[in-house]
């Protein structure tokens, strides 16, 4: 989307009140051009000792009327320009929310922040800007046209500085519009970097580092200060120059309508009235201010118009056949900032089964399972479920078919309830506690202040407890593929055993993706995916892939030293239900079944 139809959009939204204020703004500027006619009328009249009565009412009826006028304009300038930045606000976040993990990766969450909240305020002024400049335009026009009516000589003087006049804001327009964008995007930088330490406020800290980061994050302020002060010397010139040029043809104007009078062409009124005319005409100051006032609507609307052209995913019209939930992945390749992460990754889970997915930091596991649920797309080769390019699945059959966990969960929702059954159906009290057991997560819950109606504000809880109930929201929602991105990592031993062994099980979900750090969740999946590199270095059984000593080392040297014993004697049990290497006594891992 470019930023002339975003601000047409913006414009056409509030249409009724932009024409509304349009007609406002006109007419006071109308009641203006008519008051000084009617100022010269009754002072010729007063001078003559005419009868001036209704002359006199007419100056004050003009008055009043440009008092309501003013009163009117004044709510619909900020009804409108709260109307429109509302609506550019509500169709960024919704863009944003489409975008998914691109967004961020593409701009930042504090650059993103400081559009939805700067740059749309700024932005949602644009109608209001419009309708206001028409207004400014139209008050000198009219004023020029007047002194054309009073005598023609009058307009012709002044018309001989308007090319001037004319290249000043042209002038202004051209430099303050860079003086903006440029003002704006270290803005942008500075909510960026404070949004990242506010996110990292607990490491700051325990670092001792709040001075640095407090430095850090100022560090773009001289430059903040520079685009600024460079901004408004732009205005400061355009208005000195305008004052400059102004009054000399204001002075032109009064000279000539002088020499009128004393020619018995004008009444002392008429010159009253060419007086006022010229300084309406010359009402440069009034038009900078709201050119100023466009022009950084505009480059607001440019920073919201380049978030908007990011394109979103869509979704196609198929719905999902019959299916035990087959997940495909072929030839799948993603690059995230430049570089290639995934090469070319050929993979299939059979439906029913488990796939651990394992590798070093950096190897390319989050963005698969991001893949495998359509959080993004892959930049070649495709996704499949049950034979379906994801692609081509409607969004209702896409999400109702796909759960997350994930290793840092967000909570929303008014209660706890709320965030564990949020999703594209909703559920039962019932079936969100049967999820909560199933995650662990019933009993902490409880013992908070209101249980499940507690807000999640009000809920303090540990990294491993916040984990149990992104996990018990997964599991509330049924679906064909469960996809845990390293949603256990925050676990405990036990309770990791005891969901691990649930999610052998079923929960309800066929097929399961599990990406995994530990050697244990690796050994109680069925098949285990290793990734390096970004490529699939070998699929299969924990046990079997266990002999290789650089897969070990995935795990590092610890982990090699407490399972190398056991999985050595059990290298050869890759048959249905054996025991994996890590598997408690009471939780035999399925057998691999790829």
């Amino acid at each position: 989307m470019t930023t002339r139809t975003l601000l047409r959009s913006a414009v056409r939204h509030g249409a009724g009140r932009c024409v509304a204020l349009g007609l406002v703004s006109t007419a006071a500027a109308g009641a203006g051009l008519l008051l000084p006619a009617v100022l010269g009328r009754t002072l010729d009249l007063l001078l003559s000792r005419a009868p001036a009565g209704r002359w006199v009412g007419c100056s004050v009826g003009l008055l009043a009327l440009l008092t309501v006028l003013d009163m009117a304009e004044t709510v619909l300038d900020g009804t409108t320009g709260a109307r429109a930045t509302a609506w550019l606000r509500l169709r960024l976040t919704g863009h944003v929310l489409a975008l998914g993990p691109r967004a961020t990766a593409r701009f930042g969450s504090g650059e993103l922040v400081a559009r939805l909240v700067g740059s749309a305020a700024q932005a949602g002024t644009a109608p209001t800007s419009i309708a206001a400049a028409v207004a400014a335009v139209a008050g000198p026009v009219g004023a020029v046209v007047a002194l054309g009516l009073l005598d023609v000589w009058l307009a012709v003087v002044f018309l001989t500085g308007a090319p001037l006049l004319a290249l000043l804001l042209r002038a202004f327009t051209r430099d303050a519009s860079q003086c903006v964008t440029r003002y704006q995007e270290v803005q942008g930088r500075i909510a960026s970097a404070l949004a990242e330490a506010v996110g990292g406020a607990r490491t700051i800290r325990a670092a001792g580092t709040a001075g640095r980061e407090t430095a850090r994050i100022l560090r773009p302020l001289p430059e903040l200060s520079r685009a600024g002060h460079r901004m408004w010397r732009a205005q400061a010139r355009a208005a000195a120059r305008a004052v400059a040029v102004a009054p000399l043809l204001h002075l032109g104007v009064v000279a000539v309508a002088g020499l009128l009078l004393a020619r018995h062409r004008l009444t002392v009124g008429d010159v009253l009235a060419a007086s006022r005319y010229a300084v309406l005409a010359s009402g440069i100051g009034a038009l900078v201010g709201q050119l100023a006032a466009l022009v950084r609507a505009r480059a607001a609307a440019g920073r919201l118009a380049e978030v908007l052209a990011e394109p979103a995913p869509a979704h196609g019209g198929r719905r999902l056949p019959p299916g035990p939930g087959r997940l495909e992945l072929r030839g799948v390749t993603a690059r995230r900032g430049g570089r290639t992460v995934l090469h070319g990754v050929d993979l299939t889970v059979p439906g029913g089964t488990t796939l651990a997915v394992v590798g070093r930091s950096g190897s390319g596991k989050s963005l698969l399972a991001a893949l495998a649920g359509r959080l993004c797309d892959p930049d070649a080769g495709e996704v499949l479920l049950d034979g379906v390019p994801l692609r081509e699945l409607t969004h209702a059959d896409l999400r109702g078919a796909v759960c997350h966990a994930f290793e840092r969960p967000v909570l929303i929702g008014a209660t706890v309830e709320d965030a564990i059954g949020l999703g594209p159906v909703a559920r039962s009290p019932e079936r969100i506690r049967q999820a909560a057991r199933t995650a662990r997560a019933d009993d902490f819950v409880r013992r908070l202040p209101d249980g499940y109606a507690t807000a999640p504000a009000d809920a303090p809880r540990s990294g491993g407890e916040s984990q149990r109930l992104g996990l018990a929201r997964a599991f509330a929602h049924d679906g064909r593929l469960l996809v845990l991105d390293d949603a256990l990592s925050s676990l405990d031993t036990v309770t990791e055993h005891h969901i691990t062994h649930a999610l052998a099980q079923g929960c309800g979900h066929t097929t399961r993706l599990v990406v995994a750090h530990r050697a244990a969740t690796a050994a109680r999946a069925d098949t285990v995916a290793w990734l390096d590199e970004g490529r699939v270095r070998a699929v299969g059984t924990h046990a079997r892939l266990w002999r290789q000593e650089g897969y070990r080392r995935v795990f590092g040297e610890a982990e090699e030293k407490r399972v190398f014993g056991e999985a050595e004697e059990k290298e050869e049990d890759d048959r249905p239900g054996a025991v994996a290497p890590g598997a408690g006594a009471d939780g035999p891992a399925q057998g691999a079944r790829s």
